[in-house]
């Protein structure tokens, strides 16, 4: 199955809460974890257990775990493979971005179906161009994975770049979704090409819906709501993906309250008026 038809079924199965699994330093402290290894392989293995199986996405975020260095990507090459075929995608957080053969290798470290890294998807920058992707969308065919863009980010500093204008007049962000929009052309039920677009953005003006995934950070503690995801992606319910990271893991270190949080969002976000599902 390709990447959007997995997105769906999962979405469908579980509801579309992704929940980022971020070993922050303050979530292993309340947690009552050291910041250290130890620490870190405690969070791991209680995140799999509240999670796999349970929830439809997760997204661990790379860089808290490569602050611990190389025993630190060791997690999470464990925690990706331990989400394997629970029917619980794993998008991974590294939003890479580079060119030629060294944006080859960074797509097959994170889509090639045999790499320790393995992931069911990935997010990436295109602000190096959007051809510069091309390895990433390739190797995401080759493997059935996926590929989430920058597009419309909540933090402050985006609208620098994203909402620049273009020769013909649209924005930077237009451009991308539209590039994304031709890409998942035709795809069934969707395209397996996504678009990160924050739950804090407002009203862009921008067609959102690419006929592919929404990834949506901002939703939780950052700030955004159900009511934001309602009013913002009301047209394209089928396709979002609102990400909680310390929304959600701030009900731990127990695994059955991680859960039973994940599952009350899930059932807000399901029963809202807009949703479709």
């Amino acid at each position: 199955m390709t990447f959007g038809s997995r997105f769906a079924a999962a979405q469908q199965a579980y509801g579309p809460l992704c929940v980022g699994i971020d070993p922050h330093a303050s979530v292993l402290e309340s947690w009552g974890l050291d910041d250290s290894f130890s620490g870190l392989e405690q969070f791991a293995e209680t995140c799999v257990e509240a999670f796999a199986g349970q929830v439809g996405f997760v997204k661990p975020q790379s860089a808290f775990f490569e602050r611990f260095g190389s025993r630190g990507v060791q997690v999470l090459e464990w925690l990706l493979q331990q989400f394997r075929h629970t029917g619980t995608l794993t998008l991974l957080d590294v939003k890479r971005g580079d060119i030629g053969s060294t944006a080859e290798a960074y797509a097959q470290a994170y889509l090639d179906d045999d790499a320790p890294m393995a992931a069911d998807a990935v997010t990436v920058s295109p602000y190096l161009g959007f051809g510069s992707l091309d390895p990433f969308f390739a190797e995401a065919e080759r493997n059935d994975a996926g590929v989430f863009v920058l597009a419309l980010t909540s933090n402050p500093e985006g609208p620098q770049f994203q909402h620049a204008t273009v020769a013909d007049g649209g924005t930077v962000a237009g451009a991308v979704l539209d590039q994304l929009r031709s890409m998942n052309a035709g795809a069934e039920p969707l395209g397996s090409f996504g678009a990160v677009v924050g739950a804090t953005i407002g009203d862009t003006g921008e067609d959102l819906d690419i006929n592919g995934p929404l990834l949506i950070p901002g939703f939780g503690v950052q700030g955004g709501t159900v009511s934001d995801v309602d009013r913002i992606f009301a047209s394209v319910r089928h396709a979002i993906l609102p990400s909680s990271s310390r929304g959600v893991l701030n009900a731990g270190p127990d695994a059955d309250s991680l859960r039973a949080l994940a599952t009350q969002i899930n059932s807000e976000l399901v029963m809202s008026p807009t949703s479709t599902n």
